[in-house]
């Protein structure tokens, strides 16, 4: 099967989905995380191309403000999770608290102690709720972000995706290196699973997500003929992939 033929199978499983969960009522949520770089604007690109505005909602959250830092810590997420027939996806999410936060002190370690108890029970909340949560990990290797991030800072079409942070995470890789492993190992539940995509090669990242997207919500008559997700590319976490290379270090 050629390229084109291939991409356009995957594109309309996706379609096919999404008027699938318009008739059925089904609610969908993918959280989307990874290293400054790994990928995560193209992978929902790649997801949203065909798909209905009005039932894709893709929530990219600014730093919260006074009001919202007095809250509860998931309600600003609450507020966007989706209504019957939509598919919500969180370019980053509530587990910024275990990445971005860790790293840069932006919370304290009381509090992150406390996101890591409750997200397992706030997780199973919203499964049981009947929401299909599909949670991904792009990772990178380091010379791979080193690369991009150059791009970023030489090509003027990408000067929006620059940030305050994309200075520190080459210096602060080894520390986001352990607050992934921490976050992983800790939030990987049988109800809310992880499944780490290697993004280096960004074409084949996006295929094995739309791959496990298509698995993962849409129903047999949408996905029986939809190869399973390369498992070089992508995996469903275990603690073995912490040593073994699969992530990288």
């Amino acid at each position: 099967m050629g390229k084109a033929k291939h991409d356009h199978k995957l594109q309309l499983g996706l379609v096919r989905m999404q008027a699938a969960m318009a008739k059925s009522g089904e609610r969908a949520v993918v959280v989307l995380e990874g290293r400054d770089t790994a990928g995560k604007d193209g992978t929902i690109k790649a997801i949203t191309r065909h798909l209905s505005v009005r039932n894709t909602r893709v929530i990219a959250l600014p730093k919260p403000s006074d009001r919202e830092q007095s809250q509860w810590y998931f309600q600003r997420y609450v507020s966007h999770l989706p209504a019957a027939g939509e598919l919500v996806i969180f370019n980053r999410s509530w587990y910024n608290r275990a990445g971005v936060e860790v790293v840069n002190g932006f919370s304290t370690r009381a509090e992150q102690a406390q996101f890591l108890r409750d997200v397992p029970d706030f997780e199973r909340m919203l499964v049981e709720n009947g929401i299909k949560l599909v949670k991904l990990w792009l990772d990178i290797d380091k010379d791979e972000q080193a690369r991009r991030l150059d791009m970023r800072r030489t090509n003027p079409l990408k000067a929006l995706k620059m940030s305050s942070l994309d200075a520190v995470a080459q210096d602060k890789w080894d520390e986001y290196s352990a607050a992934r492993d921490v976050m992983l190992e800790r939030t990987h539940s049988v109800w809310a699973p992880w499944t780490c995509v290697r993004g280096d090669d960004k074409p084949a990242a996006h295929k094995a997500v739309i791959r496990h997207l298509l698995h993962a919500v849409a129903d047999d008559e949408v996905s029986h003929d939809i190869k399973q997700p390369n498992s070089e590319v992508s995996f469903t976490f275990e603690l073995d992939a912490l040593k073994d290379g699969r992530l990288a270090k």
